[in-house]
């Protein structure tokens, strides 16, 4: 069975692939095994030297690179090249601070010398979503590869073009034979890959479901695992807030990449005395949203990645609606070609409804009511997901101190959530386990190793 590439504006298939075959998973593994041996080897210098390689071919082929994602999966062409350039970075920041992370630890214990050594796995197998396929294919490889480690890349059904574009930016930047792995594979591929002994250690990006089947399959193999899924995130707007500049980050954040981001601002959670003003603001930011072409420089918004996720989301929204919310905007399946939904806010979202609980992914706000702040956290809290959150305050202090009570792996104050190369991201709760990014996210797949010579 081909992997289809779909053009989500228009539903034309514009280039089928071949499955990886039974025999090339095999001999990409036995690459990517000796790979790792040599790479291991290799002085931070060396890796270092390879990203910023890597970082030339992504600037020189933005265009194109971008062009691919906007035709795989609808993202407009603005944020595309955005992406690519988020992903040189990336390269840019590991080439700077790869070898003083990975230097030794010394550990004053007195009657010895006792050092923290941070040493590679070998291979790990990195399972990609569709929604950023570049940048989430490179959040996991800058870190596991300039920590030693070889990859190798089982990405979404939907994007076969991006995981072989990525692979071609390898090869073009001089990445040793086997360094960086790519499969087209199906999801039914995975137990046998986590169970091979050459993998050692698994990372994925995608929904709660596939992070426990994934994690399973791992445990029983005894593998070390990073997982980062969904995020039903919240967005506080707190009594004081800076009503204008909360709006403008709350559409930014809510309907950037047409609502497909897992630290998207899900649900935007208000105290009741600026409920109504803040919702004004919005309301109207919101329908000044052009929805359109991808392809176009003017489209804010392309469309939902595949027809089944649109599906999924309407479902989503018609349960709220059919349980007493109301759609303040929106929240109806336009004609047409393509995989489009408008850009929509749900009102009067409660408990019982399957978007209370549930992650929407795409272009749908929840709003919820708090009678303060203290209620406005307890709402925040009241999810199985805790990737990131955002709250708005003229009061920084008091911000910072109610952000460190929301249950989740990252809170800004006054800005909306993002990842960064220089700060460690990841979830807690259903939202995931593990770290990556900075520090943080290149230990995750070392062996942190006590070297003690004795005096």
């Amino acid at each position: 069975m081909p992997f289809d590439s779909v053009n989500p504006a228009t539903d034309e298939r514009v280039a089928s692939f071949a499955e990886t075959r039974p025999e090339e998973v095999e001999a990409a593994l036995v690459r990517a095994a000796r790979a790792s041996a040599a790479w291991r080897e290799r002085s931070p210098q060396d890796r270092a030297a390879l990203w910023r390689k890597v970082a030339a071919v992504l600037r020189a082929g933005r265009d194109r690179y971008a062009g691919i994602m906007t035709l795989e999966v609808g993202k407009p062409v603005t944020e595309a090249r955005a992406e690519i350039e988020k992903c040189a970075w990336a390269c840019d920041y590991y080439a700077e601070n790869g070898e003083r992370m990975l230097r030794d630890e010394r550990a004053e214990i007195g009657e010895a010398d006792a050092r923290v050594a941070f040493l590679p796995l070998g291979v790990v197998l990195a399972i990609m979503p569709w929604n950023f396929p570049f940048w989430q294919v490179f959040r996991f490889a800058t870190a596991a590869l300039t920590a030693g480690n070889a990859a190798v890349l089982k990405h979404a059904a939907n994007v076969p073009q991006c995981a072989l574009a990525i692979a071609e930016i390898f090869r073009e930047a001089g990445a040793p034979e086997g360094l960086f792995e790519v499969l087209l594979v199906r999801a039914s591929a995975i137990a046998a890959l986590i169970d091979d002994p050459r993998i050692q250690a698994v990372t994925l990006t995608g929904s709660e479901a596939a992070g426990r089947a994934v994690a399973s399959a791992a445990g029983r193999a005894l593998k070390k695992t990073v997982l980062e899924l969904g995020g039903s995130d919240a967005f506080i707007v707190l009594a004081d807030a800076d009503l204008d500049r909360a709006a403008e980050a709350a559409v930014m954040s809510r309907y950037q990449n047409a609502g497909q981001s897992c630290i998207a601002a899900k649900r935007l959670i208000l105290v009741e005395s600026v409920a109504e003003p803040f919702l004004e603001r919005f309301t109207r930011l919101v329908q000044g949203l052009k929805v359109g072409d991808p392809h176009d420089e003017t489209v804010r918004m392309g469309p939902l990645a595949r027809r089944d996720l649109r599906e999924t989301l309407h479902e989503q929204v018609t349960d709220a609606l059919n349980r007493g919310a109301a759609a303040r905007l929106g929240c109806r399946i336009p004609e047409g070609p393509g995989s489009y939904y408008p850009p929509s806010i749900l009102d009067q979202v409660g408990p019982g409804m399957r978007a209370y609980s549930e992650e929407l992914f795409g272009p749908v706000a929840i709003i919820l009511r708090a009678r303060d702040a203290e209620h406005a956290i307890a709402l925040a809290n009241d999810s199985r997901y805790g990737l990131g959150a955002s709250l708005w305050t003229r009061d920084g202090a008091r911000g910072a101190a109610l952000a460190r009570r929301v249950e989740s792996g990252s809170a800004f104050v006054n800005a909306l959530v993002k990842s960064d190369p220089r700060l460690p991201f990841g979830g807690v709760k259903a939202s995931g386990y593990g770290r990556e990014l900075a520090l943080y996210g290149l230990r995750e797949f070392t062996n942190i190793k006590t070297v003690w010579v004795a005096s």
